[in-house]
């Protein structure tokens, strides 16, 4: 009887690595918002997202989320999970170049960032040196700047990927298992 070598083990190990690896990323993606209206939308805790790769300046992706569901809005984020969720579906959709408008933006007022669907702003991810507001021009909120999953404040005008965002209501039914 042979004993397999280390080299065969090692192999047969590697080959079985993607396979657990495929498994542990479609259990921790998002889910399908459930309503075959929206199949192109993720459930992340109370809110169907979507990913848009058409590059559009921030307050032109905020409108263009009014126009894709009623009462959408860029992405407010307000969980560890739900940024998670957010960053998985862009490297899903978008690996190669992830940075990625989200509806934070400066209040013209007191400088502090608010969302544009007026929840709180009660959770944040910044880049370390984050916000900087450089040149006092910066006053639009990204993901995945210089890390990933993380926030920099960058000029509105620029033009990004973007992901919109409105919350499910009692009526829509929950997404299948």
């Amino acid at each position: 009887m042979r004993t397999p070598s280390l080299l065969g083990i090692a192999l047969l190990c590697l080959s079985a690595m993607p396979a657990a690896m495929d498994d542990d990323y479609h259990n921790k993606f998002p889910k399908y918002c459930g309503d075959d209206r929206y199949s192109h939308w993720y459930q992340t805790g109370r809110y169907c997202i979507r990913y848009f790769s058409t590059p559009l300046s921030f307050s032109d992706a905020e409108s263009a989320c009014s126009q894709k569901a009623s009462g959408s809005h860029l992405l407010s984020v307000h969980s560890e999970q739900a940024n998670a969720d957010a960053l998985a579906i862009v490297l899903k959709f978008n690996p190669s170049s992830p940075r990625t408008w989200l509806g934070g933006q400066r209040d013209g007022q007191s400088n502090d960032f608010i969302w544009t669907d007026g929840s709180s702003w009660n959770f944040e991810n910044w880049v370390p040196g984050q916000p900087d507001g450089a040149s006092n021009v910066e006053g639009c909120v990204e993901m995945n700047w210089r890390n990933l999953g993380e926030w920099n404040d960058d000029q509105c005008m620029k033009r990004k990927p973007f992901i919109c965002a409105f919350k499910r209501h009692k009526w829509q039914r929950e997404p299948d298992n």
